[in-house]
């Protein structure tokens, strides 16, 4: 089998925390050779116990420290482009949480960046595509069986915001994930996008506009609508409904379970994305690892991490501006033939 993976994890945030856990416990073929975190002392804490690994501040000492062959990136969203280029230059394969990079410009420099190499290094950490219920569901589309399909109907509720959460990060930070599910579903790009507003919810701190209804169009005439409440207060819950021309299939409804006694019925909720999806960041990281260290790199790449955010850039447009926006993508590199399936 070989030396394991030697893998510098970048953030030892929430996040980055949870994956050196992974990294540590579940994965195999893989070890955390070095953290890097502004906190040192939390870098610390995430990797206490861990035999071999290096604690930094810096992330480019991380990523030159002994042992280490790849790259895994679970700092804030704005760090994430000084993180990949330099990962680039050190011809390091890297698995990035979203968002690959907040700003479209700059996710369409990490793109470019790439496309100059002439092969892929990073994957980008939208792990509903390793979800067990959103694999059978993109297999059900992609065989046929019901039809083109016509709408997707998705629902994303949170228990409540973090501090200082805003407005535009209902789209550009929760919303993400159903722009990056939509595309790889349906195999085609989003082209416009309309926001619209309900009256927000009592439980919503003040002036977070939640929830938020969000319709987009995409480029052979289907339509994807989304419900995002981040201050529902009862649980975290994902759904996804696919109405095609011959039927429909939909998933999250019974990702939980179902408890019987003293004459009542009462289902679980997931209180967060850590236990709803703890399944699918296993399987991601897992065959990240497998392929990395076979010499290759599979899953949603930078190219579907700019889409993302073209898109949520556009979704902001639109709730602050009311008007549908459409969705520019700048021309795509060879390097990315198609919309990653």
């Amino acid at each position: 089998m070989g030396e394991p993976l030697g893998v510098a994890v970048l953030g030892a945030g929430h996040m980055g925390a949870d994956h050196i856990r992974r990294l540590d416990r579940v994965v195999s073929g893989a070890r955390v050779a070095a953290v890097a975190d502004p906190d040192a002392e939390r870098a610390a804490a995430a990797v206490a116990g861990l035999a071999g690994v290096t604690v930094h501040t810096d992330p480019e000492a991380a990523l030159d420290a002994p042992g280490v062959d790849a790259v895994l990136i679970a700092s804030p969203g704005p760090a994430h482009e000084t993180a990949l280029l330099v990962a680039f230059a050190r011809n390091l394969p890297v698995l990035c949480e979203k968002p690959m990079v907040p700003d479209s410009a700059g996710a369409l420099r990490v793109v470019e960046a790439e496309a100059r190499l002439g092969r892929r290094l990073a994957q980008i950490g939208f792990m509903r595509r390793y979800d067990a219920e959103y694999r059978r569901l993109k297999a059900l589309l992609d065989g046929g069986t019901l039809g083109r399909p016509l709408m997707l109907h998705c629902v994303h509720r949170n228990v409540s915001s973090p501090p200082g959460f805003t407005s535009a990060q209902l789209i550009n930070s929760s919303v993400s994930h159903e722009i990056d599910a939509a595309r790889w579903l349906l195999g085609e790009e989003l082209t416009a996008v309309t926001v619209r507003r309900p009256v927000s919810s009592a439980g919503a701190p003040a002036g977070l506009v939640d929830p938020q209804f969000v319709l987009f169009e995409t480029e052979r005439g289907a339509l994807v609508d989304v419900e995002v409440f981040v201050n529902c207060g009862f649980g975290y819950q994902v759904r996804c409904e696919a109405v095609c021309e011959a039927g429909s299939a939909r998933i999250g409804e019974d990702h939980s379970m179902l408890v019987t006694t003293a004459a009542s019925a009462r289902r679980e909720v997931a209180r967060d994305y850590l236990v709803r999806f703890a399944d699918a960041y296993d399987r991601e990281v897992q065959d990240w690892v497998d392929a990395t260290r076979a010499g290759r790199v599979t899953g949603p790449g930078a190219w579907d991490g700019y889409a993302a955010s073209v898109v949520a850039e556009a979704g902001v447009r639109a709730l602050e501006g009311g008007d549908r926006v459409a969705v520019e993508l700048a021309p795509r590199p060879d390097l990315y033939a198609e919309v990653s399936r």
